[in-house]
C-alpha cells in the first residue's frame, strides 16, 4: 500500500513538474534587436475590435500554447540605394539626385502594429524592396514641388521635406526613417553648374569689395598717420623755436608766433586737401569702374537686341513673303481651275445646244420626209450634191496644163471617139463618180441622176450635147 502512494506521488510530481517546465518554456523574453509578434487568439481592444496581434519590444510575454504563436522583427537598420534620375523639377528642368536612406522597423506603438500586420515573414530583400519603391515615389513629389535654388543651396529644407513626407509614408508599413544623406544633385542642362559660377563669381566680386574697402581704410589711415607725423614734427619744431625765441626780443618772438600759426593753417589746409583728394579719387575710381560695367552691360544688350531684332525681323519676313507667294500660287491655280472648268462647261453647252439643233433639225427633216429616216437621209445627201461636185471640180481646178499635143492616126476608137475626146475623158475619170460617193454612205443614186450599166454608171444624156 505504501508504495502504490509513493508510486502515485512521483508520478503526480513528474507530471506537475513537466507542466511547469512546459508552461515556462511558453514563456518567451524579447530581445532588445527585436520585435516579438504574437498573434492568434488575442483579447480584443477596449473599443471591442478584434487585435490582429501583439508586439513587444524589451520584455517578455507568456504565449499560449495551441491558441498562439510568435515571430520576431529584426530592428537591423536597412540602408538603400536611390539613384534618381531624371526627376522633373518645380522648373521643368530635370535633375539627378543620387542619395542613400536608412529606415528600420519602428518601435513606436502603433507605427509597430502595421509592421507586425504588413512585414511580418517578409525576407529583408522584400522589405528594402518595398521601401526603396515608396521612397522613389515621394523623392519624385518632393522634387516637383521645388525649385533647383532651394534644393542644392536650402539642403535643410530639402532633408526635412523629403525626411517629413518619406517617414509619413513608411510608417504606413511600420518603418522609421533613420537617416537621409544626399550625396550630390547635377542636372543634364547644366543650370546648377552655372548656379555655382555666379556664386563663384559673387563671392569674388564682394572680396575685390572688401579689398577694394580695406586698402581705402589703409590709405586713409596712412594719411591720418602722415598727418599726426607732421603735426608732432611741427610741434617740436614750434617748442624748438620758442625756447630759442625766448632768448630773443618780443619782436622776434611776436614774429615767430606768426609764422608758427601761418606754419600750423598751412598744414591743415595740406591734410585737408590730401585727404580730400584720395576721397576724390577713390569716388572717381568706382564711379568710373560702374560706369564700364554700365556701359558693358548697355552694349551686351544692344548687340543681344540687335541680333534677336534683325532675326526676328527677317523671319516675319519669310514667313510673310511664303504665305503671299503660296497665297498667290493657290488663286492663281483657283483662277486656272475655274477658267478651264468655265471654258468646258461653255464648250460642253455649245455642243449641247449644237446637237440639240441638230437632233430637231433632222427630226423635222424625217417629219417631212414621211417618217423615213432613210428618205431623209437622202435628202441631206441631196442637198449637199452641190457642194460634192464643186469638191470634184475643185480637185482638178488648179490642175496646170500649159500643153497638150494629141498625135491621133484618124482612126476612131471602138466607140466612136477620136484621139482628143478619149484623153479629156480620161481626166475626168480621175475624179471619184458620184455613183461610188453614194455607195461610200449606203445608198442608191437616183435614177433621174444616173444608172448603172454593164458595171459603170451611165449618166443622164442632154438632147442638145453628144
Amino acid at each position: 500500500m505504501k508504495e502504490n502512494l509513493l508510486f502515485l506521488i512521483i508520478v503526480v510530481v513528474v507530471i506537475l513538474f513537466t507542466t511547469m517546465v512546459f508552461f515556462l518554456s511558453r514563456y518567451r523574453r524579447c530581445p532588445s534587436d527585436k520585435v516579438m509578434v504574437i498573434y492568434g487568439k488575442l483579447r480584443n481592444n477596449k473599443d471591442g475590435t478584434q487585435r490582429s496581434a501583439r508586439c513587444i519590444h524589451g520584455g517578455a510575454a507568456f504565449v499560449v500554447p495551441v491558441f498562439q504563436a510568435y515571430q520576431y522583427l529584426d530592428l537591423t537598420p536597412i540602408s538603400i540605394s536611390v539613384d534618381l534620375k531624371n526627376a522633373l523639377s518645380k522648373q521643368n528642368i530635370r535633375i539627378d539626385v543620387p542619395s542613400r536612406f536608412t529606415v528600420g522597423i519602428s518601435t513606436e506603438v502603433g507605427v509597430m502594429q502595421n509592421a507586425a500586420e504588413r512585414l511580418l515573414g517578409l525576407r529583408h530583400e522584400e522589405i528594402q524592396s518595398l521601401a526603396e519603391d515608396i521612397i522613389f515615389g515621394q523623392l519624385r513629389l518632393i522634387i516637383a514641388t521645388m525649385d533647383i535654388e532651394e534644393i542644392n543651396t536650402d539642403r535643410d529644407k530639402f532633408l526635412d521635406a523629403v525626411s517629413g513626407n518619406v517617414e509619413t509614408e513608411l510608417k504606413k508599413i511600420g518603418l522609421r526613417l533613420i537617416n537621409v544623406n544626399v550625396t550630390d544633385i547635377n542636372d543634364e542642362s547644366g543650370y546648377i553648374e552655372a548656379l555655382g559660377r555666379e556664386a563663384a563669381s559673387k563671392a569674388i566680386n564682394d572680396a575685390k569689395v572688401s579689398v577694394a574697402i580695406n586698402d581705402k581704410s589703409g590709405s586713409i589711415g596712412a594719411a591720418n598717420a602722415q598727418r599726426d607725423q607732421r603735426v608732432s614734427v611741427s610741434h617740436a619744431d614750434a617748442e624748438a623755436i620758442a625756447g630759442e625765441n625766448e632768448a630773443k626780443i618780443a619782436v622776434a618772438e611776436s614774429e615767430a608766433t606768426r609764422r608758427e600759426r601761418e606754419a600750423e593753417a598751412q598744414k591743415r589746409a595740406i591734410t585737408t586737401e590730401n585727404i580730400q583728394k584720395a576721397l576724390a579719387n577713390q569716388e572717381s575710381y568706382e564711379a568710373q569702374r560702374t560706369a564700364e560695367l554700365a556701359r558693358a552691360e548697355l552694349e551686351k544688350a544692344t548687340l543681344e537686341a540687335d541680333v534677336l531684332v534683325k532675326t526676328e525681323i527677317e523671319k516675319q519676313r519669310l514667313v510673310l513673303e511664303a504665305e503671299a507667294e503660296a497665297e498667290q500660287i493657290r488663286r492663281k491655280a483657283q483662277g486656272e481651275a475655274d477658267a478651264i472648268l468655265m471654258k468646258m462647261q461653255a464648250e460642253a453647252q455649245g455642243m449641247k445646244e449644237t446637237l440639240e439643233k441638230q437632233a430637231e433639225g433632222f427630226a423635222r427633216l424625217v417629219e417631212a420626209a414621211g417618217g423615213n429616216a432613210a428618205d431623209a437621209v437622202r435628202m441631206m445627201i441631196a442637198d449637199k450634191m452641190e457642194q460634192i461636185a464643186q469638191i470634184q471640180v475643185e480637185a482638178i481646178k488648179n490642175l496646170r496644163i500649159d500643153k497638150v499635143t494629141v498625135w491621133d492616126n484618124g482612126q476612131g476608137s471602138p466607140d466612136g471617139k477620136n484621139a482628143a475626146a478619149n484623153f479629156v475623158s480620161g481626166i475626168m475619170k480621175t475624179v471619184p463618180p458620184m455613183n461610188d460617193v453614194f455607195d461610200m454612205v449606203g445608198m442608191n443614186l437616183p435614177e433621174y441622176l444616173g444608172k448603172k450599166k454593164d458595171g459603170g454608171t451611165e449618166l443622164p444624156t442632154d438632147s442638145g450635147h453628144n
